[in-house]
């Protein structure tokens, strides 16, 4: 829709001045149409796309005359360059919105530009984003369509940092960079890597995902100096992540297949010396040349089966660091040292304390192992779940070239390029219907099962599946920059960070291996001076017990394995969690503040009946000519009904917009006005003029001094709205609305779906003061809008939520997006937060008491009781069934029900 941009000019006298500015702006703005009245001294500028004041300003000038002001009626998307994060966002939304005249702004960071609808001075509204120290972008003329959306995503790509950022400060030299890590082992391994990334030069922040093997570093440093400063630890990594799902199936397939082949290596070599022992098979220990052929062949398999460990302790040593490596290494090495040691010089070794442990060493490893390759292959298929969401788009589609249709790859696609869908394929690329009438399902995005209808002009997603009929559709989004990609970059930076508590158990990993190796000493000392004998042996078999059950794997996994399934249970309901912090914070709200306009309702208001109050008198036709020059949603369900009526509508001259009030201009020279109660008063326009308490919203239309009639209008319920609030009620929360709408229409919808309470005729910064006064209160908020209006008491509510069916916006504005755009799933996304928060609560209490509890009994406490030790067998036994059912209890999300 064009922009009506008045400007106010200086110095016109006749028609010919009007001709000399009407030439000016003609080459500044090419076919854009302009209206000059030299009589009212302004023209009239009716822009498609962006041109900045500036140009017009000196295309006057040249001309010999000089503006005055410049106002703009409609809706405008202004570049601007700099933005990166949702300060940047709150601040320009905080800013302009307070401009007179400004009723919507919508700051889109992926573009960068800020959208601007209403009617307002537009020097203002430049001012008031480059006062923030913003650059406001100048085009060299008004482009068509195409070329301004080529160059904002130019702009954007080279202006904004990546779209899986998580910096929320103002430095433009950062970057996001994603690594995969190899060689971690542990938590320790964790906070090795973390603290090295950290110490780099220009890092902001450093997070590790061990159930992943990823990090995500904000940082100016370069990827060659993290790389760099991982591998100084004894790690090693690459950058970026693996996208592709059949290069990780592939990799998954080949860790399992080799982990299995040199567990089942182990395991069976262990079997057989065991076996021989309990038959009697084994010849004694004085048959040395067996028992050292046995030792040689123990270390081979060994070193087969578990050389990683070795390596990871030998590469954590020689950086002063120890990690879950050393304490197998420790534990296995020792065994074969004294079994070797037993063998060689038995003499050294009291008689009763010679016995072997070959078979203890190979069972650790194997069962060790084994247990790591089921870790692994859950970690993997939580990880592929997400990756899989990539995988919705199709390899190939049809492409229309001079009329015919070829078959060409997806990866081939360029904007602009029109795609013919059959009905049952998938959408490959965002863009725009061209032609055609269908229903879409858009449920691996919304969550959602009810297909959405399509026409020309309609968005569409790509992986969702077209349904009924041809569609021919233009490419605009195409690989990375689809919002399937960018809501797999969001899944996954949601995954890599951690909440509060994962921090706790950071810092507890950080120092529980050197602890774990402090306590085996004190035990394999302890028995040794005042153990029974066989004293050695007693110390050995302690020692050992204790570096391999106190392994803190399931510690490492208890967390980032609930995170990672709880965030894409969330994703493949339509919930996109910012980051771990929201997910842990909404699992804590108590009372949910609610928008009414587009969120309880449909956001669409409709007449519901007109009443004329003088006959004879054209009211449908002066409300259709005003209404239709304005943007507002009120406005525009006005010149609906008038269409539905086959109103006609006249030419209106000074037309004006009050924001928040009405509209106004002349016809025919008469005053003409529509608007609200206290506008048609400001317009002196009191005749028949009354206060009618309705719950609907009424809009007066005035001539002359006297109001003709009124349309009664109301923006129904959403149909889920009310089992959304009844859903939140049941989870014990509390659910306020506030509005900016009057008191009788809240109170109909308050009554309607029987809110805990409610605040009408709110301003937005009004909005905010309540949210603080609930937070005072001791109130944990929050705050569910649409993420553009609502931007400043979404980021003050403790969780935001914010309704988008695109998402864009809303992704960045709020905590939580609910991308089907229904209230309902802000319960679901609550209840899955609970869900997810005690299930980390389960692991953690099992990782912990696991090591609380077994570690002493490694030790030997139950002796006195049991007379017996626990065999180094059992306990690596113990160690990798605790990681298995960590992995195990945090897939139990998967298969909750939201509802």
């Amino acid at each position: 829709m064009n922009i009506a941009l008045r400007i106010g000019v200086v110095g016109m006298t006749c028609a010919h001045c009007a001709a000399r500015v009407a030439a000016a702006l003609a080459e500044v703005a090419g076919d854009a149409p302009v209206e000059v009245d030299h009589e009212q001294n302004q023209a009239r500028l009716f822009l498609s796309a962006w041109i900045s004041p500036e140009r017009i300003q000196a295309a006057i000038s040249r001309a010999g005359y000089q503006v005055s002001d410049l106002w703009l009626e409609g809706q405008l998307a202004i570049p601007v360059a700099g933005m990166h994060c949702q300060k940047c966002v709150t601040k320009i939304s905080a800013a302009v919105n307070a401009i007179d005249g400004v009723e919507e702004v919508q700051v889109e960071l992926q573009l960068s530009q800020v959208q601007v609808r209403g009617a307002f001075d537009f020097q203002a509204v430049i001012s008031a984003i480059s006062g923030l120290g913003y650059e406001v972008g100048s085009g060299s003329a008004v482009k068509s369509e195409s070329e301004s959306e080529s160059e904002s995503e130019s702009e954007s790509k080279k202006i904004l940092p990546t779209a899986d950022s998580v910096d929320t400060r103002d430095v433009d030299t950062r970057d996001v960079i994603n690594l995969s890590i190899q060689g971690m082992s542990c938590a320790s391994c964790v906070a090795t890597v973390e603290r090295a990334l950290a110490q780099t030069d220009g890092t902001v922040e450093a997070v590790v995902n061990f159930a992943e093997e990823t990090a995500t570093v904000v940082t100016s440093a370069s990827s060659a100096q993290l790389i760099a400063a991982i591998k100084a630890v004894g790690y090693n990594a690459t950058e970026g992540v693996v996208e592709s799902i059949e290069d990780k199936e592939i990799q998954l397939a080949a860790l399992l297949r080799r982990a299995r082949i040199q567990s089942a290596t182990a395991l069976l070599a262990g079997s057989c010396l065991m076996l021989g022992m309990w038959l009697d098979l084994l010849p004694p220990l004085q048959d040395q040349p067996f028992w050292l052929l046995t030792g040689g062949l123990v270390a081979a398999v060994m070193i087969f089966s578990g050389r990683h460990f070795f390596q990871g302790a030998f590469k954590a040593a020689s950086h002063g660091s120890t990690t879950m490596d050393t304490l197998i290494a420790l534990g296995t090495g020792t065994a074969w040292i004294y079994s070797m040691l037993i063998i060689m010089l038995p003499d050294l070794v009291p008689a009763e304390s010679r016995h072997l442990f070959f078979e203890a060493a190979v069972f650790i490893i194997g069962f060790v192992g084994l247990g790591k390759a089921l870790e692994s292959q859950a970690k993997g298929k939580t990880s592929l779940a997400v990756r899989k969401l990539l995988d919705l788009a199709p390899k190939f589609t049809l492409r229309i070239e001079a009329g015919i249709d070829n078959r060409v790859a997806v990866a081939s696609l360029e904007v602009g390029d029109l795609l013919r869908i059959r009905p049952g394929e998938t959408i490959p690329v965002d863009g725009l219907v061209i032609d055609g009438v269908s229903s879409v399902d858009e449920s691996m995005l919304s969550g959602e099962s009810i297909p959405i209808d399509k026409q020309p002009g309609s968005q569409l997603t790509a992986g969702t599946l077209n349904q009924y009929s041809m569609l021919v559709m233009r490419a605009e989004q195409l690989g990375g920059d689809t919002v399937l990609a960018n809501i797999v970059r969001l899944v996954r930076r949601a995954q890599n960070s951690k909440p509060a508590i994962g921090r706790i158990t950071d810092q507890i990993a950080a120092v529980f291996v050197p602890v774990v190796l402090l306590f085996a000493i004190i035990t394999a000392l302890g028995w040794g001076f005042f153990g029974p004998e066989p004293a050695l042996s007693y110390a050995i078999v302690t020692g050992m017990s204790v570096l391999i059950i106190a392994c803190p794997c399931a510690l490492g996994l208890a967390i980032p394995m609930s995170i990672m399934v709880g965030v894409g249970r969330a994703a493949s309901a339509g919930l996109l969690f910012r980051n771990s912090d929201a997910l842990q914070a909404a699992s804590k709200l108590t009372t949910i503040v609610v928008d009414k306009t587009g969120t309880l309702t449909n956001g669409k208001p409709q007449v519901t009946s007109m009443v004329n109050f003088v006959k004879g008198q054209p009211l449908l036709e002066i409300a259709y000519s005003l209404e239709r020059l304005s943007e507002h949603p009120l406005a525009q369900a006005v010149v609906n009904y008038c269409e539905e009526q086959e109103a006609q509508h006249q030419v209106v001259t000074q037309f004006s917009i009050a924001p928040g009030g009405g509209v106004q201009g002349l016809i025919d020279d008469v005053a003409v006005a529509v608007g609200n109660y206290d506008y048609m008063q400001t317009q002196g326009m009191t005749k028949n003029l009354k206060a009618l308490d309705f719950a609907e919203t009424i809009i007066y239309v005035g001539r002359q001094d006297q109001v003709l009639g009124y349309f009664s209008l109301f923006d129904g319920l959403k149909v889920d709205s009310l089992a959304a609030v009844e859903h939140l009620q049941s989870l014990g929360l509390k659910v306020i609305m506030l509005t900016g709408d009057n008191v009788a229409t809240a109170s109909q919808v308050a009554t309607q779906l029987s809110l805990d309470d409610f605040v009408a005729g709110v301003a937005p910064d009004a909005k905010l003061a309540h949210i603080h006064k609930l937070q005072a209160a001791g109130e944990r908020v929050g705050m569910v809008g649409d993420g553009i209006n609502d931007a400043l008491a979404l980021s003050a509510a403790d969780v935001g939520f914010a309704m988008s069916q695109g998402a864009d916006v809303a992704i960045e504005s709020a905590d939580v997006a609910l991308l089907s755009n229904s209230m309902l799933g802000v319960g679901r996304a609550i209840k899955l937060s609970r869900l997810t928060l005690r299930n980390i609560y389960q692991n953690l209490v099992g990782a912990f008491a696991y090591n609380i509890l077994l570690i002493p009994v490694a030790a030997g406490v139950l002796y006195p009781v049991m007379h017996q030790l626990i065999n180094p067998v059992f306990a690596a036994m113990a160690m990798a069934a605790s990681s298995v059912t960590v992995v195990l209890n945090a897939n139990r999300l998967r298969l909750i029900a939201l509802e």
